[in-house]
């Protein structure tokens, strides 16, 4: 699936290597070929990020945010299913899966754990139309059809003081050892505005209760006033990853090239971190690119990361991205990725 837009993304890594001093771009951002937008939107609705997995058939399951447009992603978000034949679609909606009028279910994330299907998403009850009062649910199932059952602990991750009454876009592993790890978005703090940052809480279920690091957040550049979000975390070939979206160009900070108070968005290439044990983070190599520098678009948030695997092997990269249509985002193939 290779596009006429791969030579511009080759070209836009090879300048991003000249230009990069403690960011290097990643085997990974190396490794990614663009595919197609997918998951348009039903009329008086947006869609908004995609959790992928395959099933034992082969096909592709999605589960992601539907938003009716009368509200907003804070009140009025449902968990919703899709299915294809491949990830290029085109997919078929199957229906809702977590709806509520009593709070909002946002931002999925699908895993498996031997023979069951674990869901972690945003939760909102508070029904905070400024979206900060947030908090993590969590919900297993036998099959991807379901039934969904959520933990009895939830919400397993609070609104408290010690995250800033926030823990938001989870992402779950499984540790060698076996302990459950969620990862997941926490505020704080420093000089009178509210930065984003990474955090960390475990347990020995998959259903919780969860406890939370005492030395926490993992990741945080609060005190550079730069906030980054949307982990999404995984072990693989010996390792811990985590790709995140550089919402205010930590890589800019990094390199010494960043100047005066940044854009917020996520208007900027992503990160990929990497670390032996999953704590001690280092510093970030370029981990994905924008839509501007696959595809020669206006530029838009690219947000969301999320790796559909096959075989034990990542198999395509898929971000939230709403461009120049009414799509969920867009595929990226990950193509021979080996790790760093």
């Amino acid at each position: 699936m290779k596009s006429k837009y791969v030579l511009a993304a080759v070209l836009a890594v090879g300048l991003l290597s000249q230009a990069a001093g403690a960011v290097q771009e990643s085997n990974f951002v190396k490794s990614l070929v663009p595919g197609p937008f997918i998951l348009p939107s039903e009329p008086g609705t947006w869609t908004w990020g995609m959790a992928p997995i395959y099933d034992e058939a082969g096909q592709v399951h999605i589960f992601n945010s539907i938003i009716d447009k009368k509200g907003s992603w804070t009140t009025h978000s449902k968990i919703a299913h899709w299915v294809a034949n491949q990830p290029e679609g085109p997919y078929t909606l199957l229906g809702d899966v977590f709806v509520s009028d009593e709070a909002s279910y946002h931002n999925p994330q699908i895993s498996k754990v031997g023979d069951t299907y674990v869901l972690v998403f945003l939760l909102n009850r508070h029904q905070d139309v400024n979206g900060s009062k947030q908090e993590v649910g969590i919900a297993t199932a036998k099959s991807l059809m379901g039934p969904w059952t959520e933990s009895p602990h939830n919400p397993i991750l609070k609104a408290t003081d010690q995250n800033g009454e926030h823990a938001s876009n989870p992402t779950f592993v499984v540790a060698p050892d076996g302990q459950c790890r969620i990862y997941f978005k926490t505020m704080t703090q420093q000089n009178g505005e509210i930065y984003r940052e990474i955090s960390l809480a475990t347990s020995d279920n998959i259903e919780g209760p969860y406890e939370v690091y005492a030395d926490n957040p993992l990741i945080s550049y609060a005190e550079q006033q730069i906030d980054i979000e949307d982990p999404y975390a995984f072990y693989y070939s010996g390792m811990y990853y985590m790709i995140l979206e550089d919402r205010m160009n930590v890589k800019g900070m990094l390199e010494g090239t960043h100047t005066g108070k940044p854009r917020h968005g996520g208007m900027r290439p992503g990160l990929i971190y990497q670390s032996k044990d999953g704590i001690d983070w280092g510093i970030p190599k370029v981990g994905y690119l924008t839509n501007e520098i696959y595809f020669g678009h206006e530029l838009a948030r690219s947000e969301r990361p999320s790796i559909l695997w096959k075989d034990g092997k990542p198999d395509y990269l898929y971000l939230a991205c709403h461009d120049e249509d009414s799509t969920a985002g867009y595929i990226l193939k990950i193509d021979g990725w080996e790790g760093e």
